[in-house]
């Protein structure tokens, strides 16, 4: 697979290109990314000199501590990057990336603030008798089409 990786907000305004290689995925279940994402932040990390990013008038920095900044579409709202402020490097949501970038999972930092338990044996596109098995129902989502 190769070290060149493209990505986007949902919109297409804030796109960007990363070169070399990426860091594994961290789950980060902090109460700042749970609150941003409604969930955990899934993201690797790029050297500073090794993105371009187009459309950069488009993202909006919130500095949410005294540390970092987080960047998200103004058109969209799609989060897109956490960044330190005194390393050279920035972090990039997983799924914001074009395609399948073969990255594996690292390691889950401040578990300790998780507002769920994630099962993984859980699987929403499971034959009916899993539904049943996991208690999952048609009317435990709102959206119907995931189960076509």
């Amino acid at each position: 697979m190769s070290n060149n990786h493209s990505g986007s907000c949902l919109c297409g305004a804030v796109r960007f290109q990363t070169r070399g290689p990426l860091r594994g995925v961290i789950y980060c279940h902090c109460s700042q990314c749970r609150k941003q994402s409604g969930h955990f932040y899934a993201a690797t990390n790029v050297a500073d000199g090794d993105i371009t990013i187009t459309g950069a008038d488009n993202i909006s920095w919130y500095e949410s501590s005294s540390f970092a900044k987080r960047g998200f579409c103004k058109i969209c709202g799609s989060v897109l990057f956490w960044k330190p402020g005194q390393d050279a490097y920035v972090s990039v949501l997983a799924g914001s990336f074009d395609n399948p970038t073969g990255l594996e999972g690292q390691c889950h930092i401040f578990v300790g603030d998780k507002a769920i338990t994630i099962r993984s044996t859980m699987d929403c596109r499971s034959s009916r008798s899993r539904r049943r098995r996991s208690r999952l129902r048609r009317s435990d989502f709102a959206a119907a089409a995931l189960f076509p």
